[in-house]
């Protein structure tokens, strides 16, 4: 049907609003309880509006379109009523908007600002209600709320959940719960629809959660710009939740070709970001992708990208978890790829950095293959050959015979620091050590009496697998306090229950030899740290407590300081730091036509990291060769997830799920695997917990005036 507005003809639909329809047309009538998503309320007084053929003048969300109306927005009449429901609604509205986080964008400041409403003619009278800052992740300021409702409609129509309403108090009529009880004792499902939908900054994310460095969809979704390859973790969190494992993994394998390696034993920034270390500990993300990876069912790699080959051949310096996706994502654009790697066989430190019981070769293995497969897709030939047990220095050769070359030998060689006794026998470095028991042929420390130095995980890997090889006893020395050290808490627990015995914030003073077995470790002799800090000339200084050395006695010393690179300084490659490979942000090195990634550029880092430089440097190779740069892929059809989500039930504020675990005694002497994947009813029950943040995306962001 048609109506005129303003003098102008508008088509709108049956059944439609007078200020839909005006909004649709571009046309703008001041409004304030209105949402996008949400049914109008009637509340503001701010959309009145002058009809034809009515004495006074109506509200334009309340009046229904008909043929052949004539409207009037900025019909006098109107203009008087909007101005008087804008100062009743300023009377009780703080004055100072400068320091309202909606400063800028705020609704209400834009409606006033379109419609003239002075400050100066504000009747102010105070409304001084506390500020409720006593829920997690939500802040209610009470003073700024304008009774628009939109968070209650939100709650109870868009969400299903219903622990908004009015409620009638001492200090006039205000949002919040029945019987003023906490969100918690609500119900609420702390999805933030309410935060998102209020126009004046009254209902608030609690302060810190919104960080001036991340986008607002990196804020509004943490877990997901925590991680460094940008999994869609909110999205594989309710497959798991319904039972759907296939679909689960699918989006984890649309960013990662590792799902259950990274199950198993990724640092997850991601639960570190999680909204819920608010709310009764973090969902155990990492464990998920454990628990869909495991019941995949592989229907995911019909819808792989597979394009035509390109005649473009690309050689790829390590088998490790950066040279592997890149690879992948380099062949599933149609360039042939080959895989040098000096071990016999391929992962990386995936393989011979991280233990056994923690991640098993079989796992390695299928997911090794699994890229293979997917890579050669139809094809006849495979379009990655891995090339084992080839150890490449001289890149610019490779260069030639290639069309690009990408680095990523990763950090395979171990750091000793050089002080007294570093040189004696039994002393042992991490990555030696590690990589010796991962090939099946350990180091010798059964019986013996061993200390690692270092405080990160890797030195509880050596810590861990020296306990499996049967050492008599295993102390770590770390420099870092134990609430600072680079290990995970979970880590050093259960290291702990194994008989790890922890020295937090000592200094190495010295390795000392053995009286009766000279020239091997006898001893080693750590100092308490009173104060750690860098001088002005940005020197470490280090205060020790004076007469507190303690010798602990000891016949292996492993040092689990560091790691490096071992092959780059004769790559002829610009280097940094040492032995690591200068790289732009398009992984490109100082060589036209030789990239570069993961840890031999950014340092040890996490698996994780070396994936998403994988990727970052597969883009930047296919373009290089002509391509798009495009690698993402589209392993499952958009779903949209649904938005009513209804109030929380029985177990949504219990804390983390933990999977079985093998008691201590037993996984002492055995590099089996400990920790079982989650069941399926341990899995859905522990994906039930996520708070769903990315539901706050769906909704519409509000247009000001300005922007009619």
């Amino acid at each position: 049907m048609k109506l005129t507005i303003n003098g102008q003809e508008v088509e709108a639909q049956k059944g439609q609003s007078v200020l839909d329809a005006a909004l649709g047309a571009g046309i703008f009538v001041p409004h304030l309880c209105k949402h996008p998503d949400l049914r109008p309320a009637g509340t503001c007084g701010l959309c009145m509006v002058e009809v034809e053929g009515k004495a006074e003048p109506v509200q334009a969300c309340r009046t229904t379109v008909r043929e052949g109306m004539v409207v009037n927005v900025d019909g006098a009449k109107a203009d008087k009523a909007r101005r008087m429901a804008m100062e009743l609604i300023l009377a009780t509205h703080p004055a100072d908007c400068t320091g309202c986080p909606k400063f800028g964008i705020c609704e209400l400041q834009s409606m006033y600002q379109y419609m003239g409403v002075s400050p100066s003619r504000w009747n102010c009278k105070s409304r001084p209600v506390a500020t409720d800052d006593s829920n997690p992740l939500i802040t209610h300021m009470f003073t700024r709320c304008v009774r628009c409702g939109r968070c209650v409609r939100a709650c109870r129509e868009l969400r299903g959940v219903g622990v908004l309403d009015y409620q009638r108090t001492e200090d006039g009529i205000r949002i919040g719960t029945d019987g003023s009880v906490s969100l918690e004792e609500a119900g609420c499902r702390f999805c933030g629809a309410c935060v998102e939908v209020c126009p004046t900054g009254s209902i608030l994310d609690t302060l810190g959660m919104m960080r001036s460095d991340r986008s607002r969809e990196d804020n509004i979704v943490p877990c997901r710009s925590g991680c460094p390859a940008h999994i869609d973790i909110p999205r594989y969190l309710r497959y798991a939740k319904a039972g759907e494992w296939e679909k689960a993994t699918a989006v984890v394998r649309e960013k990662v070709p590792f799902p259950e390696t990274l199950g198993s034993i990724c640092t997850h920034n991601c639960q570190g970001e999680c909204k819920r270390n608010k709310l009764h500990e973090p969902l155990s993300i990492c464990r998920l992708k454990r628990a869909a990876a495991v019941r995949d069912t592989g229907e995911w790699r019909e819808h792989c990208r597979h394009e035509e080959l390109t005649g473009r051949r690309v050689a790829v310096v390590g088998a490790g978890p950066a040279g592997l996706t890149a690879a992948l994502y380099l062949a599933e654009k149609g360039h042939l790829v080959d895989v040098f790697e000096a071990n016999q066989k391929a992962g990386g430190q995936l393989r011979y950095g991280i233990p056994a019981y923690r991640l098993p070769d079989e796992v390695v293995d299928k997911e090794v293959q699994t890229i293979l497969e997917v890579a050669q897709g139809t094809d006849d030939a495979p379009r990655i050959e891995l090339h084992l047990g080839e150890r490449v220095q001289d890149v610019k050769a490779l260069r030639e015979s290639h069309d690009a070359v990408l680095v990523t030998v990763g950090t395979h060689q171990g750091t000793v620091l050089p002080m007294r006794g570093h040189d004696l026998g039994n002393v042992y470095v991490n990555t030696a050590f590690l990589k010796a028991a991962r090939e099946g042929e350990p180091l010798p420390v059964a019986g013996g009496r061993v200390v690692v130095l270092g405080g990160g995980n890797v030195a509880y890997d050596c810590a861990r697998t020296a306990v499996r090889l049967g050492a008599a006893s295993v102390d770590v020395c770390c420099l870092e306090a134990e609430d600072v050290m680079t290990s995970t808490p979970e880590e050093r627990e259960e290291a702990a229950e194994e008989g790890v015995v922890l020295h937090d914030a000592y200094a190495f003073n010295s390795i000392d030899e053995s009286a009766e077995r000279p020239g091997l470790v006898g001893g080693m002799t750590i100092q308490k740290i009173k104060r750690f800090y860098f001088d002005e000339n940005h020197r470490a200084v280090t205060e020790l407590v004076e007469g507190s050395e303690l010798t602990l006695p000891a016949d292996y010393v492993i040092f689990a300081v560091g790691q490096k690179p071992e092959d780059t300084p004769g790559m002829g490659l610009e280097l940094t730091h040492g032995p690591y490979v200068v790289a732009g942000k398009g992984m490109e090195t100082s060589e036209e036509g030789v990239f570069a990634a993961g840890d031999d550029v950014t340092g040890t880092k996490s698996v994780i990291g070396a994936i998403a430089q994988g990727r970052d440097a597969a883009s930047s190779i296919d373009r290089f060769l002509g391509g798009d740069g495009d690698i993402s892929e589209v392993l499952l059809e958009p779903e949209v997830a649904p938005a009513r989500i209804g109030r929380a039930d029985e177990g949504f504020y219990s804390t983390q799920t933990q999977p079985e675990f093998a008691p201590a005694d037993q996984r002492r002497g055995s590099f089996e695997p400990f920790e079982c994947p989650f069941s399926e009813d341990e899995a859905k029950f522990e994906a039930s917990r996520c708070l769903q943040c990315d539901l706050r995306l769906q909704l519409a962001t509000p247009r000001l005036w300005n922007e009619y």
